[in-house]
C-alpha cells in the first residue's frame, strides 16, 4: 500500500462516527456542489473538479470502497474506507484515505482536497499524508 491519510473524530466534532455510505453521501455533496459551480461558471468544472467514479466491491462488505479515475493518464484509484481503534478511555473511529502504489501526483491533490473537505464538513482533525495535522474541530 501507498500512503495514507486519517480523518480523526475528537471532542468538538460534528459526529462521532460515520458510516460508509454517510461519507458516500458527503462526496455526492461535493459532486453536487462542483456541478453547481460549473452552471454558474458556464464551463465543465465538475468533471475536473471530481474525475473519478465510484466504486464498492462485495468483499470490501460497508468497511471501504474506492474511487476510479476517468483519465487513466492523470488519474488512477483513491481508496477510502471507516475504521475504529481502542483508546485510553474510549474508541476513536476514523476515515481512512489511501493512496495506491499505483497513485498518481493527480490522485495526491485530489485526495489531499478531499480529506480536507470531509475534515471540515464534519469538524475532525485531519492527518495529512506527509504527517502534518490540521484541526477543524473547535479547539480551547
Amino acid at each position: 500500500m501507498g500512503k495514507s491519510a486519517y480523518i480523526k473524530f475528537v471532542e468538538g466534532s460534528a459526529v462521532q462516527q460515520v458510516t460508509l455510505n454517510e461519507v458516500k453521501e458527503m462526496l455526492n455533496q461535493y459532486i453536487t456542489r462542483t456541478k453547481k459551480t460549473a452552471d454558474q461558471l458556464d464551463w465543465s468544472y465538475d468533471e475536473v473538479a471530481f474525475p473519478y467514479t465510484i466504486h464498492e466491491k462485495p468483499e470490501a462488505q460497508g468497511s471501504w470502497f474506492y474511487l476510479k479515475g476517468t483519465d487513466p493518464k492523470l488519474y488512477q484509484y483513491i481508496l477510502i474506507g471507516i475504521d475504529s481503534r481502542a483508546a485510553e478511555d474510549h474508541e476513536e473511529h476514523y476515515i481512512q484515505i489511501t493512496l495506491t502504489d499505483i497513485s498518481t501526483s493527480g490522485d495526491k491533490g485530489k485526495a489531499n482536497e478531499f480529506c480536507r473537505y470531509l475534515a471540515n464538513c464534519y469538524k475532525a482533525e485531519l492527518t495529512m499524508f506527509n504527517g502534518r495535522k490540521m484541526y477543524f474541530n473547535p479547539r480551547k
